[in-house]
């Protein structure tokens, strides 16, 4: 993919404003992880007996491959012509539709106070699902803004979910095989993205990797806070530059700055892969913690992870304004 993107030109060019790379990088990675993912999960499926069962049929599993493929087409689009917004977020729209005719909703939830689970009316069950299966995919979409970051936080999401399975009350092997496959597809493609990157994810790529993980835990049992752990820090990130930008800045929600936080840590002195190994610490701390909490344990985990992104989004406004201060020579 990254030979066929140079040779088609459907590269990344860098600017002073925004971008980090100094040449021009290549585009359409995530096809490779698409592609690699969907293959696999296709040879499982066809020749062994290890990946369809009650959590994921044949319909379902055609309808993840097929809505990722539609992410592929407009991610591609998107890379070569530079949509406008309004078009970008067809594809995302089409994806999440697709994957819900096939079945795969929320139907349940765990509730938080009493345990137990609530059952959701069909209506309120699709419009969770389409916010969840959106809001995962412009996560992973905004946090592709360092080398090697949405890739690895990806694998990382695929290898906890795949341990959560394996567990006794959790015990799902075919979504286990699913997010095993996504951790190699991404674990595979980090070697040509770790920084300096040869090849990007794409608008495809970026909104693909949000995308499985947001399936991934619906289907493994609606495990959902489990997933909110391991994406936390940019859950919680993009939900603050979202309040920013509407009410502070009064900026359409478009607009790209330098003002997420994997950009703040470098501007407060971190190397660029050492800012990406602080987020990977992070996601893999609380990842490890949900493996062993149950319902309230993990709103109590989210409620420290809360604490840690404030007290680290402090932490990096007050260096930057420290560093500001300083005298340059």
């Amino acid at each position: 993919m990254r030979t066929w993107a140079l040779k088609h030109v459907v590269v990344d060019v860098p600017d002073l404003a925004r971008k980090l790379h100094t040449q021009n990088t290549a585009l359409l990675g995530g096809i490779a992880v698409f592609l690699s993912f969907s293959l696999v999960s296709i040879i499982y499926a066809w020749f062994t007996p290890l990946l369809l069962g009650k959590s994921v049929g044949e319909l379902e599993l055609v309808a993840i491959i097929f809505a990722g493929l539609l992410l592929m087409v407009g991610g591609y689009l998107d890379d070569r012509y530079h949509s406008p917004p309004h078009l970008q977020i067809i594809w995302p729209i089409l994806a999440s539709l697709v994957v819900m005719l096939a079945g795969i909703k929320v139907n349940v939830v765990t509730n938080p106070l009493a345990g137990g689970l609530l059952e959701l009316g069909k209506i309120t069950g699709l419009a969770l699902t389409f916010l969840w299966l959106l809001g995962m995919m412009y996560t992973t979409k905004l946090l592709d803004g360092l080398d090697g970051l949405a890739s690895g936080i990806g694998a990382i999401g695929g290898l906890i979910i795949f341990c959560l399975t394996q567990f006794t009350p959790f015990y799902e092997p075919p979504v286990g095989l699913l997010a095993i496959i996504l951790a190699g597809a991404c674990l595979g493609f980090l070697v040509w993205n770790w920084h300096p990157a040869k090849v990007f994810l794409g608008e495809g790529g970026s909104l693909y990797i949000g995308f499985i993980l947001g399936v991934l835990a619906i289907v493994s049992g609606a495990k959902i806070a489990t997933t909110l752990l391991v994406m936390g820090v940019p859950i919680l990130d993009v939900v603050w530059v979202i309040l920013r930008r509407l009410f502070w800045e009064k900026k359409s929600l478009t607009t790209a700055d330098r003002k997420h936080l994997h950009y703040r840590l470098l501007d407060v002195g971190l190397s660029h892969r050492q800012a990406v190994v602080v987020l990977y610490l992070i996601t893999v701390s609380f990842g490890l913690a949900s493996l062993f909490l149950r319902t309230q344990g993990k709103l109590i985990a989210l409620g420290a992870l809360l604490a840690v992104m404030v007290f680290l989004g402090a932490w990096v406004v007050w260096r930057y304004r420290v560093k500001q201060k300083r005298p340059q020579f």
